[in-house]
């Protein structure tokens, strides 16, 4: 085998890319010594394959590095400021490959490289690198930057977010003599507890529009609206957006909304949902978003659960060529509640003459008031209810497993600090920038990365009502040269759709705006990766390929544009403050190149501190699988080089197109159609959403198979929990794969559902192993 030192001759066509990448691992470059850079040592490092795909049921923790490479592949010699010892036994030793030079993401005869805004990524091009003139402007230019902040974000805490958190405003400090962060995930050492910044006073909406104000950013615009239908638009600048956020929150004083009351939001993506989020906040209530898509049903378990003091909507919304009438949602989602016992006094309802008009809307006199009929004759000043850094800030409901959403509550201090700062660092952000994130404030996107971490930075926002693929697959760019935007955050599952939808809708607009793109949701492979890399940013603009939850408030493990090579589906690695690890099924820490389930030691600002109501279920679920880890619930491979890569969920929660559903709320929906008797749902692979939906249904004794009966069952899963939680497949089942004990093998399941029957193991425990052949039988009917 072949060994490469800096003078040796690289099988390479253009040598200044290898330098760029030399330059910006070890920051040396071609030619240097351990002579005229003392503290550089030379040692062979491997340039192999690298797997990043598992199962769910099967985790491997593969033989650390070797100075053998095994199969195939060349040897580099790369420069270290660490030694020899690739893994050290310390919180680096996952983010110290960054001095060396990584392998591929795939398959590599010899080290292959893009630099930005020079060729396209291929399957035979597994490094990004960013290019000279990107690395110089960004941020973090380069892998040293990024392990010196990393390292004090680690060693030193309460150094490193004081700084950052004093950058806002606050009332009142916290205490400075003590450490900014109290806490305990280990459940055998008492309750679960995580406070940051406990004793300071501030509040989020000041701190997004007032201050961004006084710093003299008053008519910078803070939203640019688009609407549904093309050329519907509008505007507000930072003191417009203030004053309508004013008037609001003074409504909803005046009908005695107070500091830690709830306030449930059915809202779409008028600027009317931003717009209310930061008026609560602004006066200490705990807002609640329900994404306007769910069903009366879904939003009824909400507002019982949390018992808010309002509800805010609108008559009805246009996405697409349809209108929903979201208010008639409301409606039968508070008729629900009030058969519970749980009554709203007030329905705030927005008219949006887009969609509907007074006239058609359904009215309960008494309840339901027209926002424009209100709000607007209330003062546009409002004094600021201050509150503590542990006081919450927002409730939002996520899937469990055990079918009944949970409340993931966050506060506000820690979450403040962390979603300003993850939105400025992952994106590489400039006040220049125009920013747009595609996604709904629903979900925890849309709340960290479309209100609350871009107006932290006074940036300039696109809110955009309608969806993709309207009135064509080229609505996005036609929306981002229409504004010039300059980092472009989206889903996987649309990047794939529009990738399916050909490249004719993309390169009819220009996009030579864009410098940054962004994913979230779920894992990109990497063919999705590459053809947004190269058809959407022309092979110029980093992804920011980032991995967080609903639960974490922030990303976790991300892409920093400019500071180090890309590897195509791979979220890189961690965020400053994060200390990602890898353990198997014991809660043992895997070193070096593995894979197994992914927790977090040591808690972040952003993490949220309980689920409503249920702070048992919150230690259940995420902090006894592993004691003194936070359980992420995800799959995770770690390569050579140290770099990330999810594999999806390992639990009952299905991730479609980035929405996580509970298996047992699907259950749940279709059992309680008369003619189902027995249900189980289970993830499969789709190869636009990411996750699809497969179903076994069992049905009633006598009930005969038919296409109106499926239809049926879909419809009842639409009715109850919304169309995004649809099956996307419905398997008859005379019977369920079940052990003798009644339990559901899922693992069988799964196995069928993905056509892998070689695979199925052992059924001999099965009750009736009759059951997997008549399964089989009927996967194609």
């Amino acid at each position: 085998m072949k060994t490469l030192g800096w003078t040796a001759p690289l099988q390479f066509s253009q040598t200044n890319k290898i330098d760029i990448i030399l330059t910006c691992l070890s920051g040396i470059g071609p030619g240097a010594t351990a002579h005229n850079n003392p503290k550089a040592t030379l040692f062979p490092i491997s340039i192999s394959s690298v797997k990043h795909s598992i199962s769910s049921s099967s985790f491997k923790s593969n033989t650390p590095i070797s100075s053998d490479p095994g199969g195939g592949g060349g040897r580099v010699m790369a420069s270290s400021n660490g030694g020899n010892n690739l893994t050290t036994k310390n919180y680096l030793r996952h983010v110290e490959p960054l001095n060396n030079i990584p392998s591929g993401a795939g398959k590599m005869s010899q080290l292959n490289a893009v630099i930005l805004g020079e060729a396209l990524a291929s399957e035979e091009n597994d490094l990004v690198c960013p290019s000279k003139e990107f690395s110089n402007q960004a941020l973090v230019p380069s892998p040293q930057k990024y392990l010196e902040m990393y390292k004090r974000s680690i060693e030193d805490p309460s150094g490193f977010w004081s700084d950052i958190a004093s950058e806002f405003y606050w009332k009142k400090k916290w205490n400075e003599d003590e450490p900014v962060c109290s806490e305990n995930l280990d459940v055998s050492k008492g309750n679960i507890n995580i406070e940051w910044f406990k004793g300071g006073i501030t509040n989020i909406s000041y701190n997004c529009l007032d201050r961004n104000i006084e710093a003299g950013l008053g008519d910078k615009i803070a939203i640019y609206w688009e609407g549904n239908e093309l050329g519907v638009d509008a505007t507000l600048t930072y003191s417009q957006l203030l004053q309508q956020v004013c008037q609001l929150a003074n409504y909803l004083k005046d009908i005695g909304v107070k500091k830690g009351d709830a306030v449930v939001v059915y809202l779409p993506m008028l600027m009317e949902l931003p717009i209310t989020m930061l008026a609560c906040a602004r006066i200490g209530a705990v807002h609640s978003v329900v994404f306007a898509g769910f069903s009366a049903e879904s939003l009824a378990q909400r507002i019982m659960d949390c018992k808010p003091k309002a509800v805010i909507t609108c008559n009805a919304v246009k996405r697409g060529p349809k209108v929903l009438n979201l208010k008639e949602i409301v409606d039968d989602g508070l008729t629900e509640c009030a058969k519970n016992g749980i009554s709203v006094d007030v329905c705030l309802t927005y008219e949006n003459q887009l969609a509907a008009n007074r006239e058609s809307t359904k009215w309960h006199e008494g309840r339901d008031i027209w926002w424009q009929d209100v709000v607007p004759k209330y003062p546009t000043t409002c004094e600021v209810e201050w509150v503590d850094a542990e006081d919450p800030l927002f409730l939002l409901y996520t899937s469990g497993s055990t079918g009944k959403p949970k409340g993931v509550l966050h506060t506000t201090g820690g979450y403040m600090v962390y979603t300003a700062t993850t939105f400025k660092y992952a994106f590489d952000y400039k006040p220049s920038d125009v920013y747009w994130c595609t996604a709904d404030c629903g979900w925890i996107t849309g709340h960290s990365y479309v209100t609350y971490g871009p107006m932290l930075n006074g940036a300039t926002n696109i809110v955009f009502e309608g969806v993709p693929n309207y009135p064509d697959s080229g609505r996005c760019w036609d929306i981002v040269d229409k504004y010039k935007v300059t980092i472009f955050y989206t889903a996987p599952t649309l990047v794939r759709s529009l990738m399916r939808d050909g490249n004719e809708y993309v390169t009819r607009y220009s996009r030579k705006s864009l410098r940054v793109l962004g994913s979230v949701g779920e894992p990109i492979n990497p063919s999705a990766w590459r053809w947004f890399f190269n058809v959407v940013g022309d092979s110029r603009c980093p992804i920011s390929d980032t991995w967080w939850q609903t639960e974490t408030g922030g990303f976790m493990i991300t892409p920093l544009p400019g500071a180090w090579p890309q590897k195509p589906g791979s979220a890189t690695f961690p965020f400053f403050g994060v200390q990602p690890v890898i353990v198997d099924e014991k809660g043992v820490e895997i070193e070096g190149e593995c894979s197994g389930y992914l927790c977090v030691k040591a808690s972040w600002p952003g993490a949220f501190r309980t689920l409503y109501g249920d702070h048992e279920r919150y230690e259940t679920t995420y902090f006894k699988p592993f004691p003194g880890y936070y359980f992420s619930g995800d799959g995770c491979s770690r390569d050579k080089d140290g770099y990330h890569w999810l594999t999806g969920r390992v639990d009952d929660v299905i991730n479609v197109s980035g929405h996580r559903i509970g298996t047992a709320e699907v259950e749940s929906a279709l059992v309680s159609h008369p003619q189902c008797a027995e249900a189980a749902v289970v993830g499969v692979e789709h190869e636009v959403k990411g996750q699809g939906i497969y179903a076994f249904v069992t049905l009633v004794e006598g009930v005969p198979y038919s296409e109106e009966l499926r239809k049926s069952l879909i419809l009842a899963v639409r009715k109850q929990i919304g169309a995004f939680a649809a099956p996307d497949r419905i398997h008859w089942a005379p019977g369920l794969p079940k052990t003798r004990s009644g339990k559901i093998m899922r693992r069988i399941l799964r196995k069928i559902a993905s056509r892998q029957l070689d695979e199925l193991g052992d059924i001999s425990t099965l009750a009736d192993p009759g059951v997997v052949d008549q399964l089989i039988a009927l996967a194609d009917t």
